[in-house]
């Protein structure tokens, strides 16, 4: 099996992410139609925004029949976890159309803290010990933290859009978060909870793609979560990442290779997961052996504004491995150069925040990042009214840029943004700084 020559592509999602691949799946000489959908304000520089929520299978179904759609691409998780592969692949009309993302069963890495830290259990996966909670365990819960050194490891087993981990520093603020997510706090995410020891170490961001047999190791990444420089302040989606990595260098990414790229693969197929998409490892770098903190069954935000951008050979061909079963066949090509974005997003975020603002300067910026490294904004929480961009969500746009070192990538960002702003603008001055 393999895709059309040129094939007309639906890419689900509308974040930084997906104007980050929305970029690269248009500058491929294969792609035909590119829909978005939803899509935002600078998706529709690359193809034509849809307006279709990526959760709304009956919508999404409607529109590949009757817009030709060869494949489709689904950015975030929320519409992996609900079975989006599965509804393909069960209804006669689709089954044909190609998905890249997981099964439901292989989603579950993502959708349960708890499935994932047992699948590591069962395969020797290495991560940190933990236990789970439910509802009404709330004192088993307490006395498993008692024997745990501080900080302590919350996490809600379900999604809760990239802010259902917490690390209390004491043994009374970790009862009291405790008490908080089996209380309500994460909402359904959290009538479980996870709690697992504090790993010492410096993260990072592994993103595997893979056709459920063969695999390929994209550019490792580093992100920052929490929202206040020198990592203060509440986790947010992230406000930052560059690539590549300067502590995972080639020996450590043998080990993770070795030691949870393969195993993961392995697992899968020994559980007869059907899994043709990206594995988002996280991961920590403890005096060089690597730990994993978690699975994503997707890209990464804003990991993907990095990842993408250092990839020169043809996307559609990964997707068309990923899916078609040829992923070895693939050769993978990256640029060499240094990639920094840095996330403007609006105030008060990630708490409650404004919409509608307008976003003033975005014309004085863009480049060809495949040409000698310059630097583009990729859109997040942005819509179009009339010939004006605003604002639509907490994370707002993501200034990339490639240059041949990381001093140069984010002084490039950095001066980007002076000449953008829109009203409440926030964003991180030390993004990269903890690598110097």
């Amino acid at each position: 099996m393999t895709l059309p020559e040129k094939v007309n592509i639906l890419l689900l999602g509308g974040g930084g992410r997906e104007h980050a691949i929305a970029r690269s799946v248009a500058a491929s000489p294969r792609c035909g139609k590119l829909y978005i959908a939803p899509g935002n304000a600078g998706t529709a520089l690359c193809g034509t925004n849809v307006d279709i929520e990526a959760a709304n299978f009956g919508a999404i179904k409607q529109f590949v029949v009757g817009h030709g759609i060869g494949l489709v691409v689904v950015g975030p998780e929320d519409p992996l976890v609900k079975g989006i592969v599965d509804f393909f692949a069960d209804d006669a009309e689709l089954k044909f159309v190609p998905v890249v993302g997981p099964s439901q069963a292989g989603a579950r890495l993502e959708g349960s803290k708890d499935f994932a830290k047992a699948f590591m259990t069962r395969h020797g996966i290495p991560t940190a010990a933990y236990r789970t909670f439910g509802r009404g365990e709330a004192a088993e819960g307490k006395a498993f933290l008692a024997t745990l050194k501080p900080p302590y490891v919350l996490k809600a087993d379900g999604l809760a859009a990239g802010k259902g981990v917490v690390i209390p520093q004491t043994l009374d603020e970790a009862h009291g978060e405790l008490d908080e997510m089996l209380g309500g706090k994460f909402g359904s995410a959290g009538s479980r909870v996870v709690v697992e020891e504090f790993l010492k170490g410096i993260e990072c961001s592994v993103f595997v793609a893979t056709d459920g047999e063969n695999y390929k190791i994209l550019p490792v990444a580093k992100d920052y979560k929490r929202v206040g420089e020198g990592d203060t302040g509440p986790n947010t989606g992230g406000m930052g990442a560059v690539s590549p990595v300067p502590f995972a260098g080639a020996k450590f990414i043998k080990r993770v290779e070795e030691r949870i790229v393969r195993p993961t693969i392995a697992g899968l197929a020994a559980e007869k997961i059907t899994y043709k998409g990206f594995i988002f490892i996280g991961l920590m770098n403890v005096g060089g052996d690597p730990y994993v903190i978690e699975y994503n069954v997707r890209m990464g935000d804003p990991e993907t504004e990095v990842v993408f951008p250092r990839i020169t050979g043809d996307v559609i061909g990964l997707f068309e491995g990923m899916v078609c079963g040829t992923l070895d066949g693939y050769e993978l090509k990256v640029s060499g150069q240094v990639a920094a974005t840095v996330v403007c997003t609006s105030g008060g975020y990630p708490g409650e925040y404004r919409k509608g603002l307008p976003v003033a300067g975005l014309d004085a910026v863009g480049g060809d990042l495949a040409d000698g490294g310059s630097t583009t904004v990729f859109h997040a929480g942005t819509v179009r009214k009339g010939d004006a961009v605003v604002t639509s969500g907490g994370r707002v746009l993501a200034v990339t840029s490639l240059a041949g070192s990381m001093d140069e990538a984010l002084a490039a960002s950095y001066a980007a943004i002076e000449g953008i702003s829109f009203e409440g603008m926030n964003f991180r001055r030390d993004i990269g700084r903890d690598l110097e």
